[in-house]
């Protein structure tokens, strides 16, 4: 209730507020806004609980899979070496597809096409558990959002979605992330939603999750019906949101409250 009688105050607050863009010196990753114990927890490995997905991940990496009876690594190889960088330029247009998809839905496309193997259910722990082993192999790498033509349009969509007022609140994404960040919601700091650390390890969750969780219960926090895992409009708004933080860091896994 406490939650709910805040964002309302939120959104009486910015009700005829117009976004505006944070300029890129001044993007901030979460990780600038949590409290010692969190950032000590993401910063050390042994006590990153993320991690333990990433250990689980690897075990994934070299694990044969499907009627084809094939691992990632056999493909890839040492993915140490054939993913780094490789998650900071995802979502990616995906031209048998005719349009773009995320790191969990490349690594869900290579399971049935080339392990001809069940995809993985969105936010099992097993797309989990690859997908951060993969993002892992980019950490502290700059985000570089893919520059290919035909990925604009659907920027364009994303980005229309992020200034979208929608649901009972008549919020958008950019109330809060970009014109109100550091300011306090339910005594909690606003971030400005940079989507750094994903998979990332939340506090609240006691567990591993995707961009595309967080996504969705930020629009349900506004009383909107949430898009279904996997829909071009939460892969189109993680593709803005990665074009957003173009430069800054990749964290995986990154810890949050």
């Amino acid at each position: 209730m406490r939650i709910a009688v805040c964002i309302a105050l939120l959104a009486a607050m910015v009700g005829a507020a117009l976004a505006t863009e944070i300029p890129p010196a001044a993007r901030r990753s979460g990780y600038s806004f949590m409290g010692a114990d969190t950032k000590a927890m993401q910063d050390e490995d042994t006590a990153n609980p993320g991690m333990l997905s990433v250990l689980d991940g690897e075990a994934l990496w070299t694990r044969k899979a499907g009627s084809a009876d094939k691992a990632c690594a056999e493909c890839h190889n040492d993915a140490r070496v054939s993913m780094k960088g490789v998650a900071a330029r995802y979502p990616a247009f995906e031209k048998m597809l005719g349009k773009p998809i995320d790191l969990e839905g490349r690594i869900n496309l290579c399971r049935t096409n080339h392990q001809q193997a069940t995809p993985f259910a969105y936010e099992s722990r097993e797309l989990l558990a690859l997908s951060a082993y993969v993002a892992q192999q980019s950490r502290g790498m700059p985000i570089a959002a893919d520059d290919d033509p035909e990925l604009a349009p659907f920027v364009e969509k994303g980005h229309a979605l992020f200034m979208q007022r929608q649901g009972q609140l008549n919020l958008g994404c950019a109330n809060c992330h970009d014109d109100n960040w550091d300011r306090k919601l339910a005594g909690s700091p606003i971030t400005q939603g940079q989507p750094t650390g994903y998979p990332l390890y939340r506090l609240e969750w006691q567990s591993l999750g995707s961009l595309q969780r967080r996504l969705r219960a930020c629009i349900t926090g506004i009383r909107a019906q949430a898009y279904d895992y996997g829909s071009p409009e939460l892969v189109e708004l993680e593709l803005y949101l990665m074009s957003r933080a173009r430069g800054m860091p990749v964290e995986t896994p990154a810890v949050r409250p």
